[in-house]
């Protein structure tokens, strides 16, 4: 292929790629051996450019140029490139040679890659006895050495076009696991909608401490301007997440963006939070999220003795740990001027006990700004309804926006969608209420804390936003009329049936 493939081809080639897999694994599993194969062939395209550039303008001074090599962003040793994986594609220890290449590649590269590759093997029994291994991996190989899978910078231009493919594989992987794609993936329109309200700006430091596979992170970075004459977002990135495959994904998604320098974490937030400076939990001017929805067994039993007194508004039940994550994330916010976006279910909103302590606590403090309603079906694996809850530090009023925006949404098949003019029409009315507005009938409504306080913080939004349509009024005479005329009209026609009917011999 001479001329530049299209982001459609290579997302077209990459799912083809599945094929290998397809049959012998579930989705769920086989992700993982496309996106890390995807990421290896990435390094080593990028690689080989950047030889090829210095070779251009040294010579072929093989030392100057390894030299000038080992400075760059990543390090790929000798016999560590895809090309080399071609050279060797008929190897029968084919499996064994690809996990090597994956190891020593971790351990050139140690503070940007350690444990990307940790939890895959090629050469596991599960991918089938030592004949049918070798060749789903040859054919694996051959799919990446396509024309359309050249990840050059040189041939496809942008890095984002890397970054939106991968990110197009998490939906797609996402999309088929079910309830446990929404564990790694935040759909794309979400993210895009919570990184709008949450409106960063340069120099920001943005922090998802259930990351999952980044895309929300990455997406809400994406909203930062770039650092003057560079490709690099003016912001620094910092996540967390607790299940160790898809902290995996996060790394390689950071480092196909370029965002490489993120700072991700491995570890159960709530119970070992990662992101600390000195004796206390690092701060942050963003903190956004989409936490497991109610989670069950979250660490309730040791909230009352947590070492960063993260819940001295109220522990959450210990069968729904939203409040635990929204709590943490408060805290992380910087003080004064950090803002908190985070994804829920409606539960949070109006359900008792030490929730609605919470709740009050927290609007009592002039902390939540906006609650969100959005439609059902949106996510992975739920077709529950969600809110977002915006929180700020920097309040300027003491209102808080709700907004119902359960009937702004696009059907699917299998999952509904918002479009542009949803998000659009949500962020707007945001924008209009930091600046003293918001009200729109039968969608917005500008809450005092009065008006919370008589509803006794429950916070659900039918209680602020009346969406109620009247009926139209029904003419009962007009009505009956009708239904006169209609048994009239049938009387004739049974008298006509009749008629037919003796013609045709029938009593």
């Amino acid at each position: 292929m001479s001329r530049k493939p299209t982001q459609d081809e290579i997302n077209a080639a990459l799912w083809a790629a599945c094929d290998s897999f397809r049959g012998t694994l579930d989705s769920s599993d086989y992700k993982n051996y496309i996106l890390n194969f995807m990421f290896l062939k990435y390094l080593s395209d990028v690689w080989k450019d950047k030889y090829e550039e210095y070779k251009k303008q040294i010579g072929d001074n093989d030392e100057l140029i390894r030299r000038k090599m080992n400075r760059e962003r990543f390090v790929l040793p000798d016999h560590c490139t895809f090309d080399y994986i071609v050279e060797h594609k008929h190897d029968t220890d084919l499996g064994s040679l690809i996990n090597k290449i994956t190891e020593k590649i971790e351990d050139e590269n140690k503070s940007k890659m350690e444990g990307v590759f940790k939890d895959i093997d090629f050469n596991s029994d599960r991918l089938g006895n030592t004949k049918d291994r070798n060749r789903r991996l040859k054919n694996l190989i051959e799919d990446f050495d396509k024309p359309q899978l050249n990840f050059r910078p040189s041939v496809i231009g942008s890095e984002d076009i890397i970054g939106n493919a991968y990110m197009y594989l998490i939906e797609r992987f996402a999309g088929g696991a079910g309830k446990k794609g929404g564990e790694f993936y935040t759909p794309h329109e979400i993210s895009v909608l919570l990184a709008r309200l949450m409106m960063p700006k340069a120099g920001d430091r943005i922090c998802d401490p259930t990351c999952g596979s980044g895309s929300l992170l990455i997406t809400v970075a994406e909203q930062v301007p770039f650092k003057p004459g560079t490709h690099l977002r003016d912001c620094s990135l910092y996540g967390q997440e607790s299940n160790g495959g898809t902290w995996a994904l996060a790394k390689m998604n950071m480092f196909l963006h370029g965002m490489d320098a993120a700072h991700i974490e491995w570890g159960d937030t709530i119970n070992q939070p990662l992101l600390i400076e000195g004796d206390h939990l690092m701060k942050f001017d963003i903190v956004v999220a989409n936490p497991p929805f109610s989670l069950d067994k979250w660490g309730a039993e040791r909230a009352a003795h947590d070492t960063y007194k993260r819940f001295t508004r109220g522990i959450p039940p210990k069968t729904k740990g939203d409040y635990a994550f929204v709590l943490h994330m408060i805290d992380t916010a910087v003080e004064g001027s950090g803002k908190v976006g985070v994804i829920v279910p409606h539960g949070v909103l109006f359900r008792g006990s030490s929730e609605r302590q919470i709740r009050e606590s927290l609007v009592r403090d002039n902390l939540l700004e906006a609650v969100i309603g959005l439609p059902s079906n949106l996510f992975f694996g739920t077709g529950i309804p969600a809110a977002i809850l915006l929180f700020n530090k920097g309040k300027k009023t003491k209102d808080v926006l709700f907004i119902d925006a359960n009937k702004e949404f696009e059907s699917g098949k299998k999952q509904n969608t918002i479009r542009e003019q949803h998000i659009s029409r949500i962020v707007d009315t945001y924008k209009e209420f930091l600046q003293g507005g918001g009200e729109k009938e039968k969608y917005a409504h500008r809450a005092s804390f009065e008006e919370i306080e008589k509803n006794e913080f429950n916070l659900n939004i039918p209680r602020y936003v009346d969406t109620f349509e009247k009926e139209e009024e029904i003419d009962i005479p007009a009505v009956q009329k009708r239904i006169e005329e209609l048994d009239e009209e049938l009387v004739k026609v049974k008298a006509e049936m009749n008629k037919y009917l003796k013609e045709l011999g029938f009593k």
